[in-house]
């Protein structure tokens, strides 16, 4: 079952310009920061809520690591702008398979590692109303003590 939305993912060219904007416009404070190889972007995590589930409500800030990652493409494609709706589960693999069940295309056949340890997946946008749209397991406790990694932007 889907419990909240996770986060709303943003492609930016500049990930330290656009932290500095979603600070000085709305207040928003970075809580985890990271390079994720495997997704071909550095990230910034920007916490807005906590949810009834007990998790929490994101913005995930996008800078491509090269200009043919994934989101590198699309923000060639696009520019600037949301990339993706996250939504939580507490089990990515069955929900998957839910999803799979009902006609959806799910991009990856195993979930990968995501932003601060969770478990995620895809779904094909031309299945979701031109939506990419990603379903996401936090990892254990990732609220309690967000972790940052040395490239934090505006730290």
């Amino acid at each position: 079952m889907l419990t909240r939305i996770d986060h709303v993912g943003i492609a930016c060219a500049d990930l330290e310009a656009t932290v500095a904007f979603y600070r000085e416009t709305y207040g928003f404070e970075v809580t985890h920061t990271e390079t994720n190889e495997e997704q071909g972007v550095r990230e910034a995590m920007l916490r807005i809520n906590g949810t009834d589930d007990g998790g929490a409500t994101y913005l995930q800030l996008l800078q491509p690591l090269s200009e043919d990652s994934p989101v590198g493409r699309w923000l060639a494609k696009h520019g600037e702008g949301v990339h993706h709706i996250a939504f939580g589960t507490d089990d990515v693999d069955g929900e998957a398979a839910s999803l799979r069940g009902k006609g959806v295309r799910v991009l990856y056949d195993t979930p990968r590692r995501g932003s601060m340890g969770s478990r995620i997946t895809f779904l094909h946008p031309k299945d979701c109303h031109g939506v990419l749209t990603e379903i996401v397991t936090a990892a254990t406790g990732q609220d309690e003590a967000p972790a940052t990694d040395a490239d934090s932007p505006g730290r």
